[in-house]
Parts: structure tokens; sequence; C-alpha cells
């Protein structure tokens, strides 16, 4: 397996992954929509990333970094294909992340959940991420945590 980024032909891997993981776990929200319809607009051009996960030729899973404020960006819609959980895809994908994170020099990374996503959110405090308060800006109805990740 390997890490690669994001390129226009990988568009459509990446909104169908995050659809079925959505479509399990909860339901398709109008910014999801948005944001998986239209990577380029939303993530890539204003500075943020993709990754994903290929194996052999399939990709397997995905991740992305969205820009919200100079050196401030959301980890988010991170999927891995049912065929690999539990191969410790995701935290590959985490470690991966947040070591271009910091080679970017970016202060820090926020995470929206819910908390019936105990392996996420396991993974997530298991590579540094804390708990704090959601405030008023939460994007995603189905979000009931915040998390935060210092990287300076």
């Amino acid at each position: 397996m390997e890490i690669i980024a994001y390129e226009p032909r990988f568009a459509k891997d990446f909104r169908d992954l995050n659809i079925e993981w959505l479509e399990k776990y909860f339901w398709v929200e109008p910014h999801d929509e948005e944001v998986l319809g239209n990577p380029e607009k939303y993530i890539i051009e204003p500075g943020g990333t993709i990754f994903f996960v290929r194996d052999h030729r399939n990709i397997v899973g995905t991740v992305a970094l969205m820009k919200i404020d100079e050196g401030i960006f959301e980890l988010t819609k991170m999927a891995v294909v049912p065929a690999v959980q539990g191969k410790n895809v995701g935290q590959r994908l985490m470690r991966y992340t947040l070591d271009y994170a910091r080679s970017k020099g970016w202060n820090k990374l926020i995470i929206y959940s819910n908390r019936k996503l105990e392996n996420a959110i396991h993974i997530y405090k298991k590579s540094g991420f804390k708990e704090i308060p959601i405030g008023e800006n939460n994007p995603y109805a189905r979000g009931d945590i915040k998390m935060e990740l210092s990287l300076s």
C-alpha cells in the first residue's frame, strides 16, 4: 500500500468513499455534498490537500486537510473501505497526514466527529488530539465532538 496525493482523476474515488462511509454511519449533509462534489474548489484551491491510500490499483482510503484559516486546517473526510478496516490503514494515513501538516509549518489541526465513532476517536486521541468546546461554527449536524492538535 502507498499513500498518494490528490489528482483530478481520483475525485470520484474521494466522493464515493466518503458517501459510502457517511451513508453507513450517518447521512449525507448539504455541506458534504458541496465539498465532495467539488473538492478542487473547497479543498485544493484554498490551500488544502487530499491524500489517498492505494493498494495496487485500488483506492482504499482517503483523508483531506481543508484550510480554515492561516496555519489552521480541518482534518476531514477520512474514510477507509470496509475490506481493509482493522489493518492500520487509518492509522498510517493519520501519521502521514500529521507529518505532512508539520512539514508545512501549520499551527494546528481540528476535527469534528461523533462520539459513536469510537475507533476514530481512539485514533485521534492516540495521535495527540484533545477535545475542545465545539463552539458555534460546527459545519456538521452530526458533529458532537471537536478536537484539536497543536502542531507547534
